[in-house]
């Protein structure tokens, strides 16, 4: 069978939707529709109900979609260990992430490894923990770097550097250099939006210690990170982040650290990746220099 008529397919199970997966695959809409045709004759089966503009795959179609993303991961294998005898590796690797270790972390790493293959390019798409880790769930990302774990069973967590949570406040808000963290909920805050990975270790950290996220006196709830440094210069309260998103902004004082004197907040980022799939040579090489990375300590 076709491969490229399985990746249609793919396309058009995981958007539940004709139209999406013509603008994903570049293809028109009669083409995208004659391939799901041919397809269900083949098989002799029925792949999807149509429901207006959106499609509803059958019991037979769920079936299929583990299958089909084997052999079109089979297929991608071949290619590369083809690539591979090629000493001018080139490649295009496709990583999700959330905030922090999409806009503080993988720029160097990829720095370095594009070092070692200079052809290579790299798309990576940022969004919340939350999100990136349903997209490796459902295929959509081969990779994804997180800084929370989140309960799927199909995914794995490789557990690959130690983050550091600060409070953090503009310099004349607070005046005092350390706090106690009975003391610290009390203050304004500054929060991330329930999908961050921040916000998800921060209310663990809380939950630990009996506090949860009602007794917190919260100001307000952002969806970036920058948007969470503006409001904490702008005086609108005090915010946890992850210290290597305030670097600067602690170097020239625009904003300062209180220190909590009960309780060290810590957390880990994640390679999230897929249990049923085996990576492509070029993501190997990757994640085994993601965790080889010499200024990312791994945890045992």
């Amino acid at each position: 069978m076709d491969i490229h008529r399985f990746k249609i397919f793919a396309s058009v199970f995981r958007h539940k939707n004709f139209s999406k997966a013509s603008k994903e695959l570049n293809l028109t809409q009669p083409t995208i529709s004659n391939h799901i045709k041919i397809l269900e004759e083949e098989l002799d089966l029925k792949l999807f109900e149509r429901l207006g503009r959106t499609v509803s795959a059958t019991k037979q179609a769920e079936v299929l979609y583990e299958h089909a993303m084997g052999i079109i991961e089979s297929a991608d294998i071949l290619k590369e260990a083809i690539k591979a005898t090629n000493k001018n590796t080139t490649g295009r690797l496709i990583i999700g992430a959330s905030t922090i270790p999409g806009e503080y972390i993988l720029p160097e790493i990829i720095f370095k490894f594009r070092k070692i293959y200079p052809s290579v390019s790299f798309d990576v798409e940022i969004s919340d923990s939350g999100g990136t880790i349903e997209r490796v769930s459902r295929h959509e990302l081969l990779m994804g770097i997180v800084g929370t774990k989140l309960p799927y069973d199909q995914i794995k967590y490789t557990t690959f550097m130690e983050d550091e949570l600060i409070v953090v406040s503009s310099p004349s808000f607070v005046k005092r250099h350390s706090i106690k963290l009975n003391e610290l909920v009390k203050w304004p805050m500054i929060l991330r939006e329930e999908g961050s990975g921040t916000r998800k270790e921060i209310e663990k950290l809380l939950d630990d210690k009996g506090i949860s996220i009602d007794d917190i006196n919260v100001a307000g709830i952002l969806c970036s990170n920058d948007a969470v440094k503006q409001a904490v210069k702008a005086e609108l309260g005090i915010s946890i982040v992850s210290k290597l998103s305030v670097v600067d902004e602690l170097r020239y004082k625009i904003l300062k650290e209180i220190k909590l004197t009960d309780i060290e907040l810590k957390r880990r980022f994640y390679l999230v990746t897929h249990r049923k799939r085996t990576l492509p040579g070029l993501y190997a090489a990757f994640m085994e220099h993601v965790l080889a990375g010499s200024d990312n300590p791994r945890i045992a």
